[in-house]
Order: structure tokens, then sequence, then C-alpha cells
């Protein structure tokens, strides 16, 4: 059996497979061209697979991401009307995400970065001079409810928050969250909450769903942050909304093109904090991610059913 790896953010882990699974034969490439004439006769691949690598690996029947999010999947139009099945690692990332979530928030609520500034011109400044913003007894609205929004959800419960939260689907309500309710209800949780964290996945539905309008819905102090993917909210309208002197403040661990352009105004917007998609990473999440894609082979190679099945027709 052959399984290809597709990106090298994987390839670092190819020992690992390679002593985990000797009966396996493990191959990539540094090039599409070369992965493909190595994996040509592959059944499985690990990583995202764009139209081209599915044309050349014709033997596949099943691809593994290693990430939660297969916004890849745009890149290989042709993958949906296939028997291929599609496998990611949600839940991976969403205890790391999460935390990465509240330090954000914490960061900008208690307003670290003027602190520190304050710490390298050697003054000493309180809150007469700087006021804060405590969390307990805040709301917060979470667009998206799944692995990453539920972690969050229990956090902010934590923090003495009442969390609201809305859904594209029908999820069973937790007991960190007061209130669940449908997409259809977004307005609500933007003109309620004190703090807004989006974790919907993009799709054709999330691009763009948080535009002009919806940020013109936030309370002027409200703190407006997002961890799953750029694109959701439209980034010129939260530039023009927070030069505005709206909003106490923005997090963005994504944006709409990655790496972030030195030139774009993203950078200088007032009140923003942008860290560059690092709130999946750390020691334990890639742990997570490879014992996830080793017990799913395990499984594959046992003829079982896999665990974390895409819907490719939804895109997560």
């Amino acid at each position: 059996m052959k399984v290809v790896i597709t990106t090298p953010w994987v390839g670092h882990y190819v020992d690992m497979f390679r002593d985990a699974f000797p009966q396996v034969e493990f191959v990539t490439g540094d090039t599409p061209e070369e992965v493909i004439a190595a994996g040509a006769d592959a059944e499985v691949a690990f990583g995202p697979v764009d139209q081209k690598l599915l044309e050349g690996l014709t033997s596949l029947k099943w691809i593994a991401s290693a990430s939660a999010g297969v916004e890849w999947m745009r890149n290989a139009p042709g993958l949906p009307a296939t028997d291929i099945t599609v496998t990611n690692t949600r839940g991976a990332h969403a205890s790391t995400i999460a935390e990465h979530a509240f330090g954000m928030l914490v960061h900008l609520a208690r307003r670290f970065d003027e602190l520190y500034e304050a710490q390298k011109r050697h003054e000493w400044i309180r809150g007469a001079n700087l006021p804060f913003t405590g969390l307990a007894g805040l709301t917060m609205g979470i667009v998206g409810l799944g692995n990453i929004g539920r972690n969050i959800a229990s956090r902010a419960a934590a923090f003495e928050m009442d969390v609201i939260a809305v859904d594209a689907h029908p999820v069973a309500k937790p007991d960190s969250v007061s209130e669940l309710g449908l997409l259809d209800g977004l307005d609500s949780l933007l003109e309620r909450s004190d703090v807004v964290v989006v974790t919907v996945p993009i799709t054709p539905e999330t691009r763009g769903m948080i535009g002009s309008r919806e940020l013109e819905l936030l309370k002027d102090s409200a703190i407006f942050m997002v961890v799953s993917r750029g694109g959701i909210v439209n980034e010129p309208a939260l530039i023009e909304t927070l030069k505005s002197g709206r909003l106490l403040g923005a997090a963005l661990d994504v944006a709409e093109t990655e790496p972030l352009p030195a030139d774009n105004p993203l950078w200088d917007a007032p009140r923003l904090f942008i860290t560059p998609h690092c709130s999946p990473t750390s020691r334990q999440t890639h742990a997570n991610v490879m014992q996830m894609m080793q017990t799913n082979l395990r499984h594959y190679m046992a003829g079982e059913a896999l665990e974390n099945v895409v819907n490719k027709a939804l895109g997560y």
C-alpha cells in the first residue's frame, strides 16, 4: 500500500509514519510533477489535492487533510463528483484556537499593547489614565458553534460571560451557551453582544457574510474577532469601521490573502490586533493531528469507517 504526501507540513513527520506503519510506503515530491510521478498508484493522499494532482493521482480513494479547514477543495472542482473520501482533523486544533482567541480578547480588553509601550517608556500608568474593560458579565456572541466555538464558549463561561451563539445547522446547546439559534438570528446576536467571535468555515455562503451592514449593528464598545478563515469579514469595511472610531477593538488571526502583504492597509488599521494564522499551532495540536491521521490510517487498512469525513458538497 502506498500513501503520497502532498504537503511539506506533513512531510516533516514522515519518519514517524514510517516507524508506525512499516508495511506502508510513504512517498512525496518537491513539485506537483514529482508528487504525481511518485504517487500515481497511491490509494491515499496526506495533504491537499488540487485539480492537477487529482487528475494525476488516478488511484486515490482517500484524501486526508491535516487541517480542519478544507477550502483547498475549491482548487479541485472535479473532486465532489468522485468517490474519493475526504477527511479532516476537526477538533484537533480547537483547544489551542480557543486559548489564542482568549489571549487576543484579554489583550484588547486589558489594553496590553499600551501597557507594554508604557513599560518600554519606563512609565507607570494606572486605570485612570488607561481605562480597562472587564469580561465578567459581558455577552459574547459566537458565530459558528462547532468544535472551536464550543471550546471558546466553555472558556467564556469560566470568565463569567453570558454566551449566545448561532450556527448554520441545528446543533445541541452546551451548558456554556445560554441561547442558541440559526444564522437568521445573526443580526440580533451582533446587536446584543459585547464581544463577537467568528468561527464559521469559509464557504460560498459564509464568504463576505460580515460586511458594512453587519459591522454597523455592533455596539460602539464591542470587540470583534475572527479566528477561522479569512474572507468571512469584508476587510475594507472593517478598516473603515475602526477608522470611524467605532469598536473598542478587533482581532484577526486570519486574512483573505495570506501571508498578509506588507502594504495591506490592515496593518495600519487602528485598534486592530493581527496574528499570522498561528492560533492552531502548538506542540499539542501537532501531536493531535498526527494521532488522528494515524488512527484513520489504521481504520482504512482494516476496512473500517473513517472518522471526520467531510461533506464534499458543503465543503466542511
